[in-house]
Order: structure tokens, then C-alpha cells, then sequence
């Protein structure tokens, strides 16, 4: 399918920001951090949601109409994105409202927060909203049966630990960069993120490799067990199903855009964690926030790979 830049950046950032908002979540559950850099990262978190929800409408015919998808949520994966979304944002405010008072103490005593109960139930509402999104994000394509590439079981779970890659990555750098010391821990979990998520890409660009597609140009046609050739376009002109489903990627371009990919979300933040998680003492900021960025420019690649390899079965008709 055509890549889509508004979709793109919809999927790489908010997919950051609710990875962002469940680790805010657990920081403030556990008490990781002081209540300050929670707190920046949780604003943090938000904005980047809403950028990627408001890029999310350039792809939309009538943006205007949008408010329209949330009225199918009981049998659209869309819908179920769109208001899991939203409702998302309640206990992030709740979660931000209980850390406020951490952030207004002296700098000597505020530090981490004891949360009452209902701070406790926002921050377990805020990691099952946030997970809940990203999951009905993915499942928007992993639902989709006409285009195999995104049928496939690899789809969610990569969807999540890409989300938990860079919203970790990115909080362990607002810490690290605000004078809070979150130890070596973050490493060690960026660099299993990043190895897992390499191992589950890998074996997905595999399977799509390998797997043909369910149906023939004949059995598209109505004539299964036969040879069919296209001699001509079914009509002159360019319409939705050539620009939008219609796109190829070389093969030889897909396999160097994997391997670069794969460096940027994988390789180069596990080597940054390194010697954040040999040297204890190390002023980790930077090395934090350059894996962050070097994490989100991967996921772009990946998600711009991820549609333009995607086969619809209606190409099989041109």
C-alpha cells in the first residue's frame, strides 16, 4: 500500500506518547522518580499523542466528519482507537493532578509522592487506557483480512514494544536530563526491548517474504484454476485502489531500508545503553535522549516499510 506520511507520523508518535504515559504511570506507582520529571514527562507524553491523533486526520477525506468514527465502536477497531483515546486522557490528568504537589515542593523535600487510593486507580486507569490504545491501534490493520502482510499474529506485540521502546527511552531522558538518577535499570530493560523487538521484526519481514498470497489473479477473477494475464488496466484513469493500494517497493530498496531500520531501533540504543548501564556514575542524559531519537527515527522507517509492503488482495485485479 502507499505510504501515507499522516498516518505515519500518527502511528510513530502517539504510539511514544502512550508508551511515554504507561511508564509515567509505573514510575509514579513505584515511586522511581521524583514527582518534577514524572510530571514533564506525563505533559510530554500528552502533546505527543495529541500531535500524532491531529496528524491522523490528514488522511481523512472530511476531516470535519471525524468525530463520526467514534459512533462505531462496537464493531470498528477505528472506533474502539478513537475512544480509548480519549478516554485515555481522564486519568492522565487525574495522575498529572496527584503528582502536582511533589512538583510545588521545595526542591530538598519534594521528591517522590505518596499516591492516596485514587491517585493509585488513575495510574492503573492510565496504563490499561494506554495499552488498550495502542492495541486497538494495531488491530486496526491486524484485523484487516484482504491485506495478509498486516494479518499476522507478530502485528500487536511489535506495535507494544515498539511503543514501550521509545516512551521509556524518552522518559529515562527527561529524568536523566533534570538531575534525577534512574540508574541502570532503564538500560538494561531498553536494551531487551530493543533485542526483542528485533528478533519479532525479523521473523515477520520473514513471514511476509515467504507467504504467498491466499488467492490467485484467477480465483480474483472467478477463474480458479487458471492463468490469468492483465492486458490492459480496468479503466483509464487513477482512482483510490491504484494510489492508495496500489504501491511497490523494490525488493533490494525494502531489504536496505530493514537493515536501516533495524540499526536505528535496535542497534544504536543498545549500544548507547552500554555504558549507562557499566558506569553508574555516568551523566546518562545524552545518551538516554540520542537513543530516544535514534528509537523514533527506526520506528518511522519500520512503519513507513510496514505500509508500503503491505499487498492489498484487490491488486491482483490490475
Amino acid at each position: 500500500m502507499h505510504p501515507a506520511l499522516s498516518v505515519i507520523f500518527f502511528t510513530t508518535l502517539s504510539g511514544a506518547g502512550y508508551g511515554l504515559l504507561t511508564w509515567c504511570a509505573l514510575a509514579a506507582l513505584a515511586q522511581w522518580l521524583p514527582a518534577r520529571p514524572t510530571l514533564i514527562s506525563l505533559v510530554m507524553a500528552l502533546v505527543l499523542v495529541t500531535i500524532g491523533l491531529l496528524s491522523s486526520l490528514g488522511h481523512l477525506g472530511k476531516p470535519q466528519r471525524a468525530w463520526r468514527a467514534f459512533s462505531q465502536w462496537r464493531s470498528s477497531w477505528l472506533s474502539r482507537e478513537g475512544v480509548a483515546s480519549v478516554l485515555t486522557f481522564v486519568p492522565a490528568v487525574l495522575v498529572g493532578a496527584a503528582l502536582l504537589p511533589g512538583m510545588l515542593a521545595p526542591a530538598q523535600t519534594g521528591s517522590t509522592v505518596a499516591l492516596s487510593a485514587w491517585g493509585m486507580l488513575a495510574c492503573i486507569a492510565l496504563i490499561v487506557g494506554a495499552v488498550a490504545t495502542v492495541v486497538c491501534t494495531a488491530m486496526i490493520y491486524a484485523s484487516l483480512k484482504p491485506i495478509p502482510a498486516w494479518r499476522h499474529r507478530l502485528v500487536v506485540p511489535v506495535y507494544l514494544l515498539f511503543a514501550l521502546l521509545t516512551g521509556g527511552l524518552l522518559l529515562a531522558a527527561v529524568a536523566s536530563l533534570s538531575g534525577a538518577s534512574p540508574g541502570n535499570l532503564p538500560a538494561m530493560a531498553a536494551v531487551g526491548l530493543a533485542l526483542a523487538l528485533w528478533v519479532l521484526k525479523r521473523r515477520y519481514w520473514q513471514a511476509i517474504d515467504t507467504t504467498p498470497l491466499p488467492a490467485t489473479r484467477g480465483e480474483a477473477v472467478a477463474m480458479p484454476g487458471r492463468e490469468v494475464k492483465v492486458f490492459e488496466r480496468p479503466h483509464t484513469e487513477e482512482n483510490y485502489l491504484t494510489r492508495e493500494m496500489g504501491f511497490v517497493v523494490a525488493r533490494k530498496h525494502a531489504r536496505r531500508l530493514r537493515q536501516v531500520a533495524v540499526v536505528l531501533f535496535a542497534l544504536v540504543p543498545a549500544l548507547l545503553m552500554l555504558p549507562v548501564w557499566v558506569f553508574v556514575h555516568l551523566d546518562a542524559g545524552p545518551w538516554f535522549a540520542a537513543a530516544a531519537l535514534a528509537a523514533l527515527a527506526g520506528t518511522f522507517v519500520e512503519r513507513w516499510l510496514f505500509f508500503a509492503q503491505a499487498r492489498h488482495l484487490v491488486t491482483l485485479y490490475y
